[in-house]
């Protein structure tokens, strides 16, 4: 971040040198500045002259480099729980769909060395954001899903041109934005549980002062912004003191309205805001100048209010200082959120100068006043509060950014200071973080005009120096730091810089300690940082940080306890300027020559941005040892080429240590790199065209394929080659990718000179213009991969590109890289149609031949080769796949913008775009192996590989019936032959069919086999195409299911039985018809019983089940139809056991004739349940028992009969009140009195109480002709209390006369009761119509 020059650090040392492989060398002994590159070589193709290095400066040297891949989690690492490695970032989730479609599309479209995004992180929402061409994306970070709900706003077309003048796009970073909250409220309260449901958005522009409002982007009516613009008055107004630009007249100019030419003295370079409480939808901002003048905004969903603040911002003796400073306003912040303000106080704000921190108020009523409380000087010689004595040697001061913690107490300063070395006269720069108490806190007296000079703040701790001595930068590069607080562990703030790094600074025993995040440069830069936020709110949450291309990482508190360094500090006996670092860094790279190994790339992220240098991305730390290895090597290879001899040289390498190190850092694959990156001396004479005509690159390319092979056959006789594959698989692998990089140079080469050869011979009928667009594709692409890798090094400077194309074999990745980034101008999108076409060709040919000569070198040499597990090859990197998906894509576009076949080279491209398709979809299967091989997390790969493989697929499709019928009408000549179409489409679609049959592109072999109407086709990749979950047969069955095609899905049955079955289980209404085909009646009856009772567990034979989704029986009738075919199933079946099955479908029957009687009995209305929703069995007894009626008290013991022994055991209670209820149901005391009074005779009690319910009950539950289900009522609930069973006294202990004796009537008629029951349960002289109504018809 700070770019310092640093000795290496004692911790790399100590490093596990295999941790990561290749990417885990240590830093070089001192790393000098880069010189800041001018912004006129900024261009097209121009990239910082040594290699891995951001614009501004080197990468801070302390920690290693590996690939954003390897950090992203894996599934294995997430189930070991506290196993995974917490000195990491975390990654937290990627960006929304949305927003990498359009990252994708800008990227194609502009070029590598703009800075194409902006973006931020709002704490206080949840919600970060970045904007991408002309639209705002905000989405929230605080969930991982993708799913998760991305607004998108876009910005108004007329803010935009007046923002961007006629550099289209220039501007878009020139833009903050700030998230203002409604829902503050329970945002307070449930922070943690929920994200935020209603915010506005304020954007404002720096350099215009144009302002945009969405009063909230939560609605449908946000994609309607309110925008203002300064008017002509307002803008003069911004020249400080009047000062404004002058002519050569000294005139003063007056800008206009929405000038990007306004002076950077006058740029908005802070703004907050804040809601204004009890309003709708309306919030106030504050904004400062670089001089320093304040406005004050005042949006509305109906418009924006701005004005100028007319106080005099400068102290005493200090104004004449900041009119000549370039930045005098730095930072503003509110003291405290303004939600936790009350009006009557008013806002407090912070603002930062160059030289001090001023304090100011806002008030709201009755009108908006801002006013100026104190001010402290900072960079003053109070010893109690000013740092100038902390810092000795400093010339000069920056106060660079300020921020405030939560509570309001602590103010953090950032401070850069320039300083010159006494001793030894070197200038360097140093960083400091000053911390600072408020005393004011909430309570403020705005009125008490004394606290304009009373003391309110003070030091909290001495200057903490973050590095003691760094690169000298210029005051842009220092403005760009920005600084953040309030994350884990305690007390940390992080430092983000223009150059997109973070830093953490923490204090720890004494000390500052450092950790830098530290993703590779495919991750992108920074754009910003914020903190989750904490289920406390005395807790402070871990820092998360916004990357430009790779989505969202955290960094966990262990990372920055753990992973934290010193400061590095540069070397005290360095001296002169970064011009001459420059120099002594070129001199050590000539002098270590093609011996540095470079780090291999591996991110996942190239499709989005930049790539990172291949040529030289970090000089390996060389050691005495491998020096010595080194040397030895070279000696034992120059004398196996003399002597052909080998012996004796395997015990000296392993002596020496060659077999230590993994990857391109390995001894024998540095030899290997030297061999095919061999410059030739004599090159250098020969330039431009006649390079190309020359034989000298052929010459060349094979000596060096004849030596490799050589090194191959030193390794396999010195049996090196056997201890490599052993031990160090990934070093050997690289060894044989330089010799397929190396094949495929050569037939890139033999392309070069045949399409050279052809227009040569085509030179008198092209005229010269369209010769060098039509056939110079190819060789501008050579010239931008040359020219890259010039820059990237200095000691081939003065090479030409195509010489170093040519001999740097082993960065071929390069030659894809430069092709996703720059296709647009390789293939000419402003030529004509035929020219695209015949330049797209050019290009995609030279890629198919550098993967089928590589590939064809793997399968000549495929016994040199280490066993594959968890290696990917150098085809399948993800810059590979980024440079073949941009070709491929570019040739889609091509297609789709021309409707008609009428080129000659439509068909030729068409099969090269079907060629592509396969080898990157090879590339992406590799990966993703390779990737579960070794256990890291592959979903999102896996994504991106359906993704890109559907589009493809549908291309090809689509091309596919194109080319077809344009076949069909050349051929027919307007004659209808449905057949002779079937078999050109059948035809000509035959390679589409193996590349969607070999990945698994199941819908592009259903629309063939459905365009070509051909079941036994169909059938054979059915039994071809077994995936994981079903392969193409569960897609064909999907499909059919969808068309509602279920007779051919059961005829489908015939040859795929358990495909279908298994398959079917989620789908019972059709279940049951497979099963019946199959013979399996048992199997249908469950599914059928299932099927009939879907609705709910009303069956207590299949209670508790969890039922699947599939459509419902939608009547009575069909539940009833649903079981007698389950009862004619389980009859055929005859399975063991199914005679039971068939009492239980006897007892469902029942039950639904039941709930028919029983709702019947009630009244329509409202609270009626439907007639044809099955009901359980509890539910229709308490409708029973709260209807009243006799009839419904018998039919809830008529429910308990059919409804099973487990069903009456677990309802006991219920049981007991529908005896309660049944006694109920007759007046006993009457009946009682009238016997007693009429003095009846036995005959007739008897025959009163078998009208009785008490009496129908007994009958039906313990009678002689009681019909149950599993088991009687006797097992439950015996009928009298001498009749219980002892062990199950503690139980149980009731009995239906234990009921009746609980009875409220029992005193009176007790014995009448019990002699009804007692009837009821012998029988005696029961009457035809008592038994007539109380039998249940079947």
């Amino acid at each position: 971040m700070f770019s310092p020059a640093t000795r290496k650090s004692s911790l790399l040392r100590q490093k596990d040198r295999n941790q990561w492989g290749h990417a885990a060398s240590a830093p070089p002994v001192s790393s000098p500045s880069t010189p800041l590159p001018s912004e006129q070589a900024s261009g097209f193709f121009l990239t910082p002259s040594i290699p891995n290095r951001p614009a501004t400066g080197t990468p801070a040297p302390w920690a290693t480099r590996p690939s954003v891949a390897v950090r992203i989690p894996t599934a294995k690492d997430l189930e070991k729980g506290t196993d995974v490695d917490q000195t990491k970032p975390v990654y937290v989730g990627d960006f929304p769909c949305h927003l990498r479609d359009a990252q994708e599309e800008l990227l194609h479209e502009v070029s590598s060395g703009d800075k194409l995004f902006t973006g931020g992180m709002d704490k206080g929402t949840g919600l970060c954001w970045i904007i991408c061409g002309n639209k705002l994306y905000i989405w929230s970070y605080l969930s991982a899903s993708l799913s998760n709900k991305c607004v998108i706003l876009e910005i108004p077309s007329s803010v935009l041109e007046i923002s961007d003048g006629n550099r289209k796009g220039k501007h878009f970073n020139d833009w903050m934005v700030c998230i203002v909250r409604w829902d503050v409220g329970s945002a307070k309260t449930e922070k943690v549980l929920r994200h935020c449901n209603s915010a506005g958005v304020v954007m404002c522009h720096m350099k215009t002062q144009a302002l945009v409002y969405w009063p909230d982007i939560f609605v449908e009516s946000r994609n309607m912004p309110v925008f203002g613009l300064p008017t002509p008055l307002e803008v003069s107004e911004t020249n400080f003191h009047g000062e404004g630009r002058k002519d050569a007249n000294g005139n003063q100019e007056i800008c206009l309205v929405g000038s990007v030419h306004l002076s950077e003295h006058h740029h908005i370079n802070s703004i907050i805001v804040a809601p204004v409480s009890g309003s709708s939808k309306e919030c106030i901002a504050i904004a400062c100048q670089s001089s320093g003048k304040l406005w004050h905004f005042y949006f509305t969903p109906s418009g924006i209010y701005r004005k100028n603040i007319p106080h005099d911002i400068f102290s005493a003796g200090c104004a004449s200082h900041s009119q000549t400073n370039k930045r005098y306003a730095r930072s503003l912040n509110w003291h405290l959120q303004p939600h936790a303000c009350s009006e009557k106080s008013g806002w407090q704000f912070f603002l930062l100068t160059d030289r001090e921190i001023q304090y100011w108020n806002v008030m709201l009523t009755p009108e908006v006043n801002v006013t100026k409380l104190w001010v402290n000087e900072i960079v003053g010689n109070d010893g109690d509060l000013g740092i100038k004595k902390d810092l000795a040697g400093q010339k000069h001061i920056w106060l660079l950014d300020m921020q405030v913690d939560e509570r309001g107490k602590e103010i953090s300063i950032l401070v850069a200071t320039f300083c010159k070395d006494r001793l030894g006269g070197s200038s360097y720069t140093q960083y400091s973080l000053l911390t600072m108490i408020c005393k004011a806190g909430k309570n403020i007296n705005t009125e008490n005009t004394a606290a304009m000079s009373a003391r309110v703040l003070e030091k909290k701790a001495p200057l903490q120096v973050i590095i003691p001595k760094a690169r000298v930068e210029d005051e842009e590069f220092l403005f760009s730091m920005r600084l953040r607080v309030g994350g884990k562990p305690s007390g940390s703030a992080i430092i983000l810089s223009g150059d997109g790094t973070a830093t953490v600074t923490n204090y720890l025993r004494g000390s500052i300690r450092l950790y830098q995040f530290d993703l590779p440069y495919d991750a992108g830069k920074v754009l910003d940082a914020s903190v989750f936020p904490s289920a406390e709110d005395d807790e402070e949450g871990a820092w998360v940080v916004l990357t430009e291309k790779v989505g969202v990482w955290a960094i966990p508190e262990k990372a920055v306890l753990l992973g934290g360094v010193e400061p590095p500090e540069r070397s005290l006996s360095r001296k002169g300027s970064c011009n001459e670092g420059i120099t002594q860094e070129e001199k050590r790279i000539q002098a270590f020559g093609g011996n540095m190994a470079p780090r291999r790339a591996s991110s996942e992220a190239w499709s989005s941005g930049d790539r990172p240098r291949s040529v030289i991305t970090g000089i390996v730390q060389r050691t005495a040892q491998d020096e010595e290895v080194e040397v030895l090597l070279g000696r034992l290879f120059c004398d196996f080429m003399i002597s052909t001899e080998a012996e004796g040289a395997f015990e000296k390498l392993s002596f020496k240590g060659a077999f230590e190190k993994e990857g391109e850092t390995n001894v024998f694959a540095r030899m290997s790199k030297s061999i095919v990156d061999t410059l030739a001396k004599h090159w250098t004479t020969t330039r431009g065209a006649e390079l190309v005509a020359s034989a000298i690159v052929s010459s060349l390319l094979l000596d060096k394929q004849q030596k490799h092979q050589k090194y191959l056959h030193f390794l396999a006789l010195s049996r090196c080659h056997d201890e490599l594959s052993l031990k160090q698989r990934h070093a050997l692998l690289t060894i044989m990718e330089h010799g397929e990089k190396l094949s495929s140079i050569i037939q890139l080469r033999e392309l070069q000179n045949m399409i050279s050869q052809n227009r040569s011979n085509n030179a008198d009928t092209l005229s010269s213009q369209s010769e060098n667009r039509l056939g110079g594709s190819l060789w501008d692409l050579i010239q931008l991969v040359g020219d890259k890798a010039r820059r990237n090094t200095v000691m081939l400077m003065d090479r030409d590109n195509a010489e170093v194309f040519y001999s740097k074999v082993s960065d071929i990745e390069e030659f894809f890289n430069c092709l996703s980034h720059h296709i647009t101008y390789i293939v000419g999108e402003d030529q004509p149609y035929n020219i695209q076409m015949q330049r797209a060709y050019e290009v995609s040919n030279a890629c198919l031949i550098l993967i089928q000569a590589a590939m064809q070198y793997r399968i000549e040499n495929q016994t040199w080769y280490p066993s594959p597990e968890g290696l990917i090859p150098w085809n399948c990197q993800p810059v590979v796949r980024s440079g073949l998906w941009c070709m491929a894509s570019f040739i889609m576009k091509l297609f789709k913008e021309s409707a008609l076949i009428d080129s000659s080279r439509k068909p030729d491209l068409w099969s090269q775009l079907e060629v592509l398709t396969d080898i990157l979809l090879e590339a992406y299967t590799c990966s993703i192996t390779a990737r579960i091989e070794c256990g890291e997390e592959h979903r999102g790969l896996v994504q991106e590989y359906s993704r890109k493989r559907d589009e493809l697929l549908d291309s090809l499709l689509e091309l596919t019936k194109r080319f077809a019928d344009a076949n069909y009408q050349d051929k027919c000549k307007g004659v209808e032959d449905l057949e002779a179409k079937e078999d050109i489409f059948r035809e000509v679609s035959l390679p589409l069919l193996a590349i969607a049959k070999r990945h698994e592109g199941y819908p592009t072999l259903w629309h063939i086999c459905y365009h070509v109407n051909d079941s036994g086709l169909l059938r054979n990749l059915m039994r071809d195409s077994r995936g994981p979950k079903g392969g193409f047969s569960n897609f064909v069955f999907e499909q059919l299911i969808k068309n509602h095609q279920f007779a051919k899905l059961l005829r489908l049955g015939e040859d795929f039985r358990d495909e279908l079955a298994s398959f079917l289980k989620d789908n019972n209404d059709l279940l049951w018809l497979h099963e019946i085909y199959l013979s399996q009646f048992s199997s249908a009856s469950e599914t059928l019983h299932t099927l009939a009772l879907s609705q709910d567990d009303s069956s207590a034979l299949i209670e508790e089940r969890e039922f699947v989704h599939f459509r419902m029986p939608s009547s009575t009738s069909d539940r009833r139809r649903l079981l007698n075919l389950s009862k004619i199933a389980v009859a055929a079946g005859k399975k063991e056991g199914f005679e039971l099955k068939m009492l239980r479908i006897e007892a469902d029957l029942h039950i639904l004739m039941l709930q028919e009687e029983v709702l019947a009995c009630f009244p329509e209305n409202e609270g009626k349940p439907d007639m044809n929703k099955l009901l359980p069995p509890v539910v229709l007894i308490e409708m029973c028992l709260r209807g009243g009626s006799q009839k419904l008290a018998l039919l809830a013991f008529e429910l308990f009969a059919w409804a099973g022994s487990n069903f009456r055991n677990s309802n006991r209670s219920l049981l007991d009140e529908s005896w309660r209820n049944a006694a109920d149901q007759d007046d006993w005391v009457s009946l009682a009195n009238a016997a007693r009074a009429n003095g009846w005779s036995d005959e007739l009690v008897m025959e009163n109480l078998r009208e009785t319910v008490l009496f129908k009950a007994s009958y039906r539950c313990y009678g002689p002709a009681a019909e149950t289900f599993e088991g009687g009522f006797n097992e439950v609930l015996p009928l009298r209390k001498d009749e219980l069973d002892i062990t199950n006294s503690k139980e149980s202990g009731s009995s239906v006369e234990t009921i009746l004796m609980q009875h409220k009537n029992f005193p009176d008629a007790g014995k009448l009761m019990l002699t009804a029951i007692l009837m009821g349960r012998e029988g005696i002289n029961i009457i035809a119509e008592a038994e007539g109504e109380l039998a249940m018809e079947s």
